[in-house]
């Protein structure tokens, strides 16, 4: 029996993209594999639960501006000025006043005059409307629970910090000298 232990396989079975390195490496000799597959894999990740969103969407009869409304009005307690979401979709007053009687029209807003100015009209989230919207943010919660289950509470702490490391360098906008004109 040789006594050299044997190279370790891999524990996890491969991903597609796995196979796009592979086929890439011989095109692109000087390819990271390393960083090609964590790219790869966040772009990927993001089409996926792109896509689980959009599914969510649909299954609860929202479109996508319907869905962002109720999230910048649940993002505030439920409540907001007009003007408020306005600013937090930026949007032009206009816009949000339209988004916001079809959202009345299906109940799941309503606009009521101020207690304190009543020139001011108040945006408040219905009941309908935060159910609705919290059955859509259910769905995509429970495939990111799912997706990140995988890891222990540990892993996922740290693939979190390391995420926001890459962030904070691409929210930085400092471009290679190479890469201005």
């Amino acid at each position: 029996m040789d006594p050299t232990p044997a190279p370790s396989a891999p524990s996890e079975r491969g991903d597609w993209t796995d196979g796009h390195v592979a086929r890439w490496q011989p095109v692109l000799p000087g390819l990271d594999p390393v960083v090609e597959g964590a790219v790869t894999r966040m772009k990927k990740l993001s089409v996926h639960l792109r896509r689980v969103r959009e599914q969510s969407l649909v299954d609860f009869d929202l479109e996508r501006h319907e869905f962002d409304t109720l999230h910048k009005l649940a993002g505030r307690g439920g409540s907001a000025a007009p003007s408020e979401l306005a600013q937090d979709l930026d949007l032009a007053p206009a816009s949000v006043s339209g988004r916001l009687d079809a959202l009345e029209k299906r109940g799941f807003v309503r606009r009521t005059q101020s207690t304190t100015d009543r020139r001011r009209v108040v945006v408040e989230l219905t009941a309908a409307g935060r159910e609705t919207w919290l059955g859509a943010m259910d769905v995509l919660g429970h495939e990111e629970y799912r997706l990140l289950g995988v890891l222990a509470p540990e892993e996922r702490t740290l693939l979190n910090d390391m995420l926001r490391r890459v962030m904070v360098a691409a929210e930085s906008g400092d471009a290679p000298d190479s890469w201005r004109g």
